[in-house]
């Protein structure tokens, strides 16, 4: 049975680590309804510790586990906020595009674009009925070209077109598609492994600017977390916060 809440309601994939975890924990103690899924189901529990955070174990490029996640969305009667966190890096360590074979497409793509595009398109009506926001996490790599990045970056690239081209479609919705930089998570340690990583920010540093984003709500677009400064980052540079 359909109960629509007065809060406004996120789902966020990828909840259970890294920049999704910090997310959805932001966005719950602000007093939203977020719905987040992982694969591990234990971490994601562990993850879901505020009565806001509805978690949902499972995998994002799995059919019936995203007819789980819209059956959830569907139930809380609304949704305001939809963000493609999960991804995947492929293999480690990065290979190049010469070594890539159809099974690293597959997988690559299916996490980082296949399954974004069936799930937006999915919960499009209740986004629309919101005039709600979709945002997708992108990366530098969908832009530059590094060394043994070039199948997740196609795919971040892919990711980017999909998402502004719902927008362009669907006039009622703002969707962005968001480089958040280099950030000290497992995935990023994959990319480099057995070196120090520690000089990178943690995804914690990050958040704030994806809520600066989503109060400023600009046009549709591709953007970097960082162009939009914190109310902190306002009051050091003189600035009045809003």
């Amino acid at each position: 049975m359909q109960v629509k809440t007065e809060r406004q309601v996120a789902l966020v994939t990828g909840g259970s680590a890294g920049l999704g975890l910090e997310l959805v924990r932001t966005l719950a103690t602000e007093g939203w309804t977020v719905v987040t899924d992982g694969r591990d189901r234990t971490r994601l529990t562990a993850a879901a510790e505020r009565d806001n955070v509805v978690p949902v174990p499972g995998d994002v490029t799995d059919s019936e586990h995203r007819l789980a996640l819209a059956a959830v969305v569907h139930d809380l009667g609304r949704l305001d906020l939809l963000v493609h966190n999960a991804s995947t890096l492929g293999r480690s360590p990065l290979p190049p595009l010469r070594d890539v074979g159809i099974d690293d497409l597959r997988k690559v793509w299916r996490a980082n674009l296949g399954a974004p595009l069936v799930l937006t398109g999915a919960l499009l009506p209740q986004l629309i009925e919101s005039r709600g926001i979709l945002l997708s996490i992108s990366s530098d790599a969908a832009i530059e070209h590094y060394e043994g990045w070039g199948l997740y970056g196609a795919s971040k690239a892919g990711l980017d077109h999909v998402t502004l081209t719902f927008g362009a479609e669907n006039p009622e919705i703002t969707a962005y598609a968001v480089d958040p930089g280099d950030m000290r998570t497992q995935m990023h340690q994959d990319a480099f492994p057995g070196e120090d990583i520690s000089d990178r920010p943690l995804p914690a540093t990050v958040v704030p600017h994806l809520m600066a984003l989503l109060e400023q709500r600009p046009a549709s677009g591709r953007y970097r977390a960082h162009d939009f400064a914190t109310p902190d980052a306002a009051v050091s540079a003189g600035a009045t916060p809003k």
